[in-house]
């Protein structure tokens, strides 16, 4: 597959050597001058774990700011394994989109930014789109495999998935799919990447550059799910062992994984007004075609009536609205339909 990557020399840099062996902790250095620090920089924290020749995992969490169990669960990777534990490297970035995180925001307060709909980037752009181009014109030539923890962040509530995109190949799918089975959340996901980001991923980007990627959603509601950190922490270490990266790494069996498939767009149900959501099924739920999902109630008074949502198909909850208060277009769930073979 050839690599399809944006013009331009990055103005990120990092004082960290890469191909240093050792464990190393420091900052990519995202120019960004204001009228207080005209020469300054935004310094997104990275470790990088090698130890002589290997596959390079590219880990990364934080893509959007206000998801937290990635966060946690690539922190306690970077401070536990050791160089001796590792063949080959291991790239963590913990707070990709560093302004969100610390604005604890999905968009980064610098320029709006998504950094999840802005790839590949540009060199010169906004300080979003420069991170997202530094990591398709720098870490991605790098990597073997790619490992994108999310959440649902403020606004969804999601049940533990990993996703993958449809290789397009059977081969790459089937590949996709068995490392999927081995991260180990309770449900795997197939996307042919029409719903959601599309081609603007990270997923999205590393596919174009022809470097496997998962993608994992782990809780929600901007709260912690002890659950999710867990799936996260040994997930990742299963990966990381079965391509050869930390063979030696303890780790429990996968658990069983219920494959079900994302329908492109139709796979999600949006709110036509704006009102109180009250939601009538949860994540997790199966559901089907007619069923009464939730009401929107209005809040300009009584005259108003009661918005019903119906379900256009039947399908299993992935994800639910989290605030009360809706507005027309926002997402209020989305739906997956079974695999019964793969």
């Amino acid at each position: 597959m050839v690599a399809v990557t944006p013009a331009g020399e990055t103005r990120i840099w990092t004082t960290l050597d890469l191909e240093k062996d050792g464990k190393q902790h420091g900052f990519l250095r995202l120019p960004f001058s204001t009228d207080l620090s005209a020469y300054g920089t935004i310094p997104i924290p990275i470790t990088c774990i090698r130890n002589g020749e290997g596959p390079t995992a590219l880990l990364v969490a934080g893509n959007h700011g206000d998801e937290y169990e990635g966060q946690i669960a690539l922190g306690k990777l970077a401070r536990q394994i050791k160089p001796a534990d590792v063949r080959g490297r291991i790239i963590i970035l913990p707070a990709l989109n560093y302004p969100a995180v610390a604005a604890g925001r999905r968009l980064s307060p610098l320029d709006e930014g998504n950094l999840n709909r802005l790839f590949p980037g540009k060199a010169n752009g906004t300080p979003t789109e420069m991170i997202a181009h530094y990591v398709v014109t720098v870490l991605l030539p790098l990597s073997d495999l790619v490992i994108d923890l999310h959440s649902g962040g403020r606004s969804l509530s999601y049940y533990p998935c990993c996703l993958i995109r449809d290789g397009g190949i059977e081969a790459e799918t089937a590949k996709l799919v068995e490392l999927m089975k081995i991260f180990g959340a309770p449900v795997g996901s197939i996307s042919d990447g029409s719903g959601g980001g599309a081609s603007t991923t990270l997923s999205a980007a590393a596919q174009s550059c022809g470097v496997p990627a998962l993608t994992a959603e782990l809780g929600g509601g901007g709260d912690i799910s002890r659950a999710g950190e867990a799936i996260a922490t040994q997930g990742l270490r299963r990966v990381l062992r079965h391509i050869g990266i930390l063979p030696g790494v303890e780790t429990e069996p996968p658990p069983p994984v219920r494959m079900m498939r994302v329908e492109g767009k139709d796979a999600f149900i949006y709110a036509a007004c704006r009102g109180i959501f009250e939601p009538c099924v949860g994540i997790g739920d199966s559901v089907h075609a007619g069923q009464c999902a939730g009401f929107i109630h209005p809040i300009e008074g009584a005259h108003r009536p009661t918005e019903a949502i119906y379900l256009a198909k039947s399908g299993f909850v992935a994800c639910c609205r989290f605030p009360a208060i809706t507005d027309p277009g926002d997402c209020l769930f989305k739906l997956l339909s079974e695999i019964e073979r793969l």
